[in-house]
């Protein structure tokens, strides 16, 4: 019996049955797919995967429309068929072809055009079929709703002195201030439009460098933030079409903002409309749970090993970097990735080829991500949330590192969240908490991250982690962000806390956004805002923040003072100096050596009166050689001053 009558009498249909069959459909005279197409793809080294695989719009000369082309690898499946609105959602209507021996299928469907819903029928080696999203879908319906979407971009860019300046960017030595995003909860209900105009505004009036949307790529529950990926390819419909989204990233560019995106390669979620399963095996994921499932997130893991999943995730991320113009990617859950044991008890886990519990295939994936995505976009940034020693993170993979530019230095997010936790007469026994970090600050090129992690299940919000009265809470945040933007290391605050939202974050809720109508409030918004201006216009706070020789203590042993000193230097020599007093005791004849002799005057000090302090401030003042370069400052309590030579 040949395929196709295999095919049509396991749907109860024969060719002569089905009047709406179409052999010119059938035969595909349209391929997207050459032979290079199916060699890289099995190869796992097609860099443009999206425009080989997928559903693609063809058009004549003259732009008229001539159908779709659709192409789905499904290796293990005996038949796929499209599902479409344009054939009643009909397996038996519009039957694809396999192609040789690649594992793909494809067909061509004439005057079929945008916003068409469609899926691809799939009966696997068991001989049960199953409604499969398209995996390189590049739109879907609004959510719940599961089905791909038939587009084609008409998006103009206008960003291109961005792009042009972008090539020559050089992020690690460069100030970077990144607003995190959850654009579904910054203000409820705004779509990509809405948020071209509103988000562009606040952050260009707040001064920070970067906005880092938490997972734009569609997924079907919300309350997930995104970090269940059903569909690498598409931005969520929830605000807006594909070219809605590439206009707010057009906006932001046009306002002088970088665009990141959180990217979740480590797992993907169980649904059967989705990846799991794809052709009626493990085809995406492990078959093998102890290698295939995820314990802490009930989801599947990718089979890294496997040529062609690694090409569908490294595919992805320079689909994300080429096609929407994103100029980094944060990788999420990188440690989940890195490790065979992670989460898993004795017996739960198996080990590498070499015995060892490092997950040699997701290094390989890891690795391929970030050289490639290097290779073809100079001046973005890869950005790693990995909390673990693991070794050369940041490191160039010529030398065996995972290549990454910037990872999230979750050991001084939590030494420091841990030391203001302690009452201030009590940081005195933890004083090597808040100063650690500096021992290995430049062990990896580092990102200081207070994102939404710490302001969710039951952490309450930033503020309302440290001890004492209202005006001490306050005091503190300012004083922690004052610390945060002069410590070596790019910046990273999630939305909300810029104003001290008083409860933790709800992606249901929304922001607090009342509380910035109170006088306590807008004084932390506006420190913020003054801390990322300034800190922007001192490349003494960012030029070297790779390099030991940007760093020099003043001041790092008054545990009992609850206060530290040190100086920041830029490429040409010149000083800024941080003081950060974190106990509520003010210091009028705090005295200090200053890295130089000259006049010296604060450009930042947190417990200014317009920020909602006491007012504790320093006029200029001058240090001189013969005093040993010797001053006495006062030090506002709980409060970070800076302080920079005239």
């Amino acid at each position: 019996m040949s395929f196709f009558s295999r095919l049509f009498k396991s749907s109860g249909s024969t060719h002569e049955e089905n009047s709406q069959f179409q052999p010119a459909s059938f035969l595909n005279p349209h391929s997207t797919l050459g032979e290079l197409d199916f060699h890289l793809i099995s190869e796992g080294r097609h860099e443009r995967l999206w425009d080989a695989l997928g559903a693609h719009i063809l058009r004549d000369n003259d732009g008229a429309l001539l159908g779709t082309a659709f192409s789905v690898w499904a290796p293990n499946a005996q038949a796929v068929s499209l599902v479409c609105d344009n054939n009643f959602w009909d397996r038996n209507t519009h039957p694809m072809i396999r192609q040789g021996s690649s594992g793909i299928w494809e067909i061509f469907i004439s005057d079929l055009g945008v916003n068409t819903r469609y899926k691809f029928a799939i009966c696997g080696p068991n001989g049960q079929w199953v409604d499969h999203a398209d995996p390189m879908a590049r739109a879907t319906e609004h959510p719940p709703q599961t089905a791909s979407v038939v587009t084609e971009s008409n998006y103009t860019w206008n960003d291109t002195q961005w792009m042009q300046e972008r090539a020559i960017y050089q992020p690690w030595r460069s100030a970077v201030s990144v607003y995190e995003v959850h654009a579904g909860s910054w203000r409820p209900g705004l779509s990509y439009i809405q948020m071209a105009e509103e988000l562009v505004n606040y952050v260009r009036d707040h001064h920070f460098t970067h906005v880092e949307f938490l997972p734009i790529t569609e997924h079907p529950y919300s309350p997930s933030w995104g970090y269940q990926v059903t569909s690498f390819f598409a931005p969520t419909s929830r605000f807006g079409s594909p070219d809605e989204f590439r206009y707010l990233v057009d906006a932001l560019h046009q306002a002088g903002i970088g665009v990141i995106l959180d990217w979740v390669p480590a797992h993907f979620p169980k649904d059967e409309w989705a990846l799991a399963q794809f052709d009626g095996t493990a085809l995406y994921e492990h078959a093998d749970p102890r290698l295939g499932e995820h314990p802490d997130w009930g989801t599947l893991i990718f089979n890294f090993g496997r040529n062609e999943v690694r090409n569908f995730l490294v595919a992805s991320a320079l689909y994300w970097l080429e096609e929407f113009h994103i100029d980094g990617l944060r990788v999420d859950a990188v440690a989940s990735m890195l490790y065979l044991d992670y989460s898993r008890k004795e017996g739960e886990w198996l080990p590498n080829k070499n015995g060892g519990r490092e997950n040699l295939e997701a290094v390989q994936l890891l690795q391929e991500a970030t050289s490639t995505a290097y290779k073809h976009h100079q001046g973005i940034m890869m950005i790693a949330e990995e909390s673990t020693a693991w070794s050369g993170v940041t490191k160039d993979t010529s030398s065996g590192g995972l290549g990454f530019g910037f990872k999230w230095n979750m050991g001084w997010m939590h030494d420091t969240l841990e030391y203001l936790q302690h009452e201030p007469i009590h940081r005195m026994y933890h004083h090597n908490e808040i100063t650690f970090s500096i021992l290995y600050a430049w062990s990896e090129n580092f990102m200081l991250p207070l994102s939404h992690d710490e302001v969710v299940h039951g952490k309450g919000s930033l503020v309302n982690k440290f001890p004492g009265d209202r005006w001490q809470k306050l005091a503190t945040l300012r004083a922690l962000y004052g610390f945060m933007w002069a410590h070596p290391g790019k910046k990273l605050l999630f939305m909300g806390q810029e104003w001290a939202q008083n409860d933790e974050w709800s992606q249901e809720a929304g922001l607090q956004w009342h509380l910035t109508e109170f006088d306590e409030h807008k004084g932390v918004q506006k420190v913020v805002a003054d801390i990322n201006r300034t800190y922007k216009s001192h490349p003494s706070l960012w030029e070297k923040d790779i390099s030991a020789d940007g760093f020099q203590w003043i001041v790092g042993d008054d545990g009992a003072g609850n206060t530290l000193a040190f100086t920041r230097w830029s490429d040409k020599g010149i000083p800024v100096v941080c003081i950060t007093n974190f106990s509520p005791v003010p210091q009028e004849q705090y005295r200090l050596r200053m890295p130089v002799s000259g006049v010296w005057r604060e450009v930042l000090n947190t417990d200014d009166l317009k920020y909602g302090g006491s007012g504790v401030i320093n006029n200029s003042f001058a240090v001189d050689v013969d005093t040993d370069l010797y001053t006495t400052l006062r030090v506002p309590p709980l409060a970070t001053i800076w302080l920079e030579r005239v």
